[in-house]
């Protein structure tokens, strides 16, 4: 029997491999490898971190990911969804503190896995998703402006309005050469699939700018002109500085990696799912990403996550196993080490066309003209969470757009729920829809009795409208019959509500009857003491049993 946390690579060593897909497997891990180079280090470099993080990154938490993982064809890495988040983390508190916040965030990664919270991450509404993207992928555009157009100066500023002024204040800096590159760059990324897409086009507009800018002895600015030697070897694993103080100030900027690489690394699955026809582990997937966030950071690694890009590639590639990200992630630790020192050459400006191009792939401006024709309610979550990232920051999006989806979903849910006085047209029909001799004998409607039918799920968000119309009795009736054959499932305010009904029933001297008490609502009822205090024969699986026990309560009375 499979334990559910079991990491795949376990099940396809006991399944067994033929020798043509480990080959197929080591095929797709090269070239998924090569794919992986050039945006480890753009994504490093527009964090605010070394270039050579991104590749530790990619190596270190790439190998562990998919040791681990839920999914079979999992490729995790660095990612562009993290650029904002990160970039605002150094801001903030440095590096070492990036490395403290990405472990706490590993840390609750784990939580989120053992405690089974996998399936629940993955119905964070669409309009959350994409407001979040869409939001990250525009501020990455604007950060590269400069490096687009080889601005020299101060960094760029974190909020998009003084973004804006300081472009404008310093478009007579440009360098045309660095422009040059950065459109050349794009434009070899957009048509060399036509050519090839074995080898991805931003690998060759890498190369083929960095070549171009040593032999023409370009004056643009190179990685190595602003970072310095790129160092091609691993750096020892270290403890960072940091104070216990600082813990709670760390906490949101942790929880939001962490909600964000379960986002990421579950969607990618999802869609991995659905080119290869698999089904993955959601909670052995957060946990793999929970140890690659854990481990990485001591060697310099920032937050990594399940990259969709790098996946699909994967697996159209012919990768079916884990075996091609673990090649993949030791592709990247050979050129670390064979020439990790090159990379100093590549110049900004063609990294910033190729994040560009990411930046634009994951805005999906497609899907969000898509959902502005969706429910008034969704296009207002989907703006408010991208107004929010734009203009103040990922953590505070995240939140408010969780929350407001929440409210939004209660909302629907409480409409969903509908209650009708069915008094008058009772007929006899059974709970299943059928009658039975039982029924058919306790058709008729007691004088002095009120049936209720509820339908729909009875929570928190719909007691008030359960309240409000049972306030439509008219007069006092002397039986009150609950009709709940078509409520699945209440909670703790339900319950209230239900023995507030009870009290006030009590005090006006009616009886209160329940009928179609579905299992799980009435394990429910006896949990809570409920049924005791209503008492068992007050509660029936028939309607006919509480019609015939409406009339035993109204007989006694008189």
């Amino acid at each position: 029997m499979k334990w559910e946390f079991t990491p795949e690579l376990i099940s396809v060593i006991r399944e067994g491999m033929s020798l043509k897909q480990i080959f197929a497997d080591i095929q797709a891990g090269l070239i998924v490898g090569i794919v992986a180079l050039p945006i480890s280090v753009a994504f490093a470099i527009a964090s605010g971190v070394k270039p050579e993080q991104g590749l530790y990154t990619a190596i270190i938490a790439g190998f562990i990911i998919s040791l681990l993982s839920g999914s079979r064809v999992q490729i995790g890495g660095p990612t562009g969804a993290f650029i904002v988040l990160v970039s605002s983390v150094v801001t903030q508190f440095g590096v070492s503190g990036l490395t403290v916040i990405t472990v706490m965030a590993g840390i609750l990664l784990l939580i989120m896995g053992f405690t089974r919270m996998g399936s629940i991450i993955k119905y964070i509404p669409y309009p959350v998703t994409i407001g979040f993207t869409t939001g990250i992928g525009f501020i990455i555009f604007m950060t590269q402006i400069k490096d687009f157009l080889g601005i020299k100066g101060a960094a760029v500023p974190v909020k998009f309005v003084e973004q804006i002024l300081y472009y404008s204040g310093n478009l007579s800096g440009i360098n045309y050469w660095s422009l040059g590159i950065a459109l050349g760059s794009i434009l070899i990324i957009q048509y060399w699939p036509r050519i090839t897409k074995k080898i991805p086009g931003s690998l060759i507009a890498i190369l083929a700018a960095t070549i171009a800018a040593q032999m023409l002895d370009l004056p643009v600015e190179t990685i190595g002109s602003r970072f310095g030697e790129i160092s091609n070897s691993f750096q020892a694993p270290r403890m960072p500085e940091f104070s216990w103080s600082m813990m709670a100030q760390m906490f949101p900027s942790a929880l939001a990696i962490a909600l964000l690489a379960g986002i990421e690394s579950l969607l990618s699955a999802v869609v991995a799912d659905g080119m290869t026809g698999e089904r993955h582990n959601s909670n052995m997937e957060l946990v793999a990403q929970g140890v690659a966030n854990v481990i990485a950071p001591f060697f310099g690694g920032i937050p990594a996550t399940g990259a969709i890009a790098r996946t699909a590639t994967n697996i159209k590639n012919g990768g079916r196993t884990p075996i091609s990200g673990i090649v993949h992630a030791m592709v990247l630790l050979a050129i670390l080490f064979l020439f990790g020192k090159l990379a100093a050459l590549i110049p900004m400006a063609s990294l910033a066309g190729v994040l560009m191009i990411v930046a634009y792939n994951m805005a999906e401006l497609r899907i969000f003209k898509k959902i502005m024709k969706a429910p008034k309610s969704d296009i207002f979550v989907l703006l408010t969470v991208f107004l929010l990232t734009v203009f103040f920051d990922l953590v505070l999006a995240i939140e408010v757009g969780v929350v407001l989806a929440s409210l939004l979903f209660m909302r629907r849910m409480s409409g969903a729920l509908q209650i009708s006085n069915i008094s008058q047209s009772l007929d006899g029909m059974g709970e299943s829809g059928g009658s039975s001799q039982d029924d058919t004998k306790y058709q008729d409607v007691p004088e002095g009795t009120e049936v209720f039918e509820i339908y729909g799920p009875f929570f928190f968000g719909a007691a008030d409208v359960f309240k409000s119309a049972l306030t439509t009795v008219a007069g006092s009736p002397r039986v009150l019959v609950l009709r709940m054959r078509h409520v699945p499932f209440v909670d703790a305010t339900a319950l209230k509500a239900l023995e507030d009904v009870l009290e006030k029933s009590r005090r006006e001297d009616i009886g209160l009857v329940l009928s179609g008490v579905q299992p799980a609502v009435m394990a429910a009822l006896e949990k809570t003491g409920f049924l005791k205090n209503i008492g068992e024969n007050n509660v029936h699986t028939h309607i006919a049993g509480a019609l015939k026990r409406a009339g035993e309560i109204i007989a006694i009375n008189n």
